[in-house]
């Protein structure tokens, strides 16, 4: 396995030293590539592959590499790449489904900077940003172009996601670099947006590193937060209309169990109206920890009914990482 990639981004969108106030070609260093291999009978192999390929950014020179958490979720061995063409084995130590943030130690000297944590929350729209997946020839000079909320159809909610453009073609796991040299974000998801003019583009949804300070620590220390688990559901929702439409259903998952169907149209959760996807996901959370039962008022063909669906820990349908 060589760390040096076959691809790079056009020329014209290359970050170049004199624009940034930091040794660029050392901050780009601390990313590494990252390869990992799941089990064909994993609960996530279906959905997110068996092989599966994206970035990291050394966040201490002990070899801890923050990643972007589906990348390595399941995974049974994980290969961490250096630009110098060096490949070091990694074990994946965390795994935050409610930032979505994941961790890999190194288990070989990795021999890298490590880029320090900066500050997302004062980033503004029009920043100057880099989204970096390796080198100069990897990395895209970018801006941020928004910050809101972002819901996900997999139960997943930021309250504060950042937005750049334009859009890196290998964005998952990629550093986002403020012009201090300091890491502000981790890649996540290639979306569009509709510009002013009524055309779309494409960007990048990143997570924001203020939301890592909150759990560092925990993941750390325990491979997750030190807290109670959110319910989980096991379905996979589409908003139409402020309603909430059952888009997919996790096999023998929780939804699945209670019966619920795709199509059916979640009007309420606990006799309060939803009226959006985000709304949804709170309503269901504030219910408690995993393990609660949710009462949901549905519509299916035309009539309304109720299901009492009982929550889970997603991580319990979760291969454990094992130490290499």
């Amino acid at each position: 396995m060589t760390g040096k990639p076959d691809w790079e981004v056009p020329l014209a969108v290359q970050p170049k030293a004199d624009e940034f106030g930091f040794d660029l070609d050392r901050a780009l260093s601390a990313v590494v590539g990252l390869h990992a291999n799941i089990p064909e009978d994993a609960f996530t192999a279906q959905i997110l592959g068996t092989e599966r390929g994206g970035s990291g950014v050394v966040i201490r020179e002990s070899g801890l590499v923050l990643t972007i958490g589906y990348l390595i979720i399941e995974a049974e061995s994980i290969w961490l790449s250096t630009a110098d063409g060096r490949a070091v084995q990694g074990h994946m130590l965390a795994y935050d489904q409610e930032t979505g943030f994941g961790l890999v130690q190194a288990l070989g000297r990795l021999g890298l900077p490590a880029l320090p944590l900066g500050n997302s929350g004062a980033l503004e729209p029009g920043d100057p940003v880099i989204l970096a997946a390796g080198g100069r020839r990897q990395s895209v000079r970018a801006q941020i172009v928004g910050r809101q909320e972002f819901a996900g159809n997999w139960e997943y909610l930021l309250e504060d996601a950042l937005f750049t453009a334009p859009a890196h073609p290998f964005w998952g796991g990629s550093a986002l670099i403020a012009r201090d040299g300091s890491l502000v974000g981790i890649g996540s998801l290639h979306v569009q947006q509709v510009t002013q003019s009524g055309t779309q583009r494409d960007i990048n949804m990143v997570v924001p590193i203020d939301a890592l300070k909150l759990v560092l620590d925990d993941l750390v220390t325990y491979g997750r937060p030190h807290k109670p688990a959110r319910p989980w559901l096991g379905m996979y929702s589409a908003e139409s209309e402020g309603k909430i439409v059952v888009a997919g259903i996790t096999e023998n998952g929780p939804a699945a169990t209670a019966g619920l169907r795709i199509g059916d149209t979640v009007w309420s959760v606990r006799n309060e109206s939803v009226t959006g996807l985000a709304d949804f996901y709170r309503k269901v959370w504030a219910s408690g920890s995993a393990g609660v039962e949710i009462p949901m008022e549905i519509l299916r063909d035309g009539r309304t009914l109720w299901v009492r669906v009982k929550s889970a820990d997603r991580s319990a349908f979760l291969k454990a990482p094992r130490l290499q």
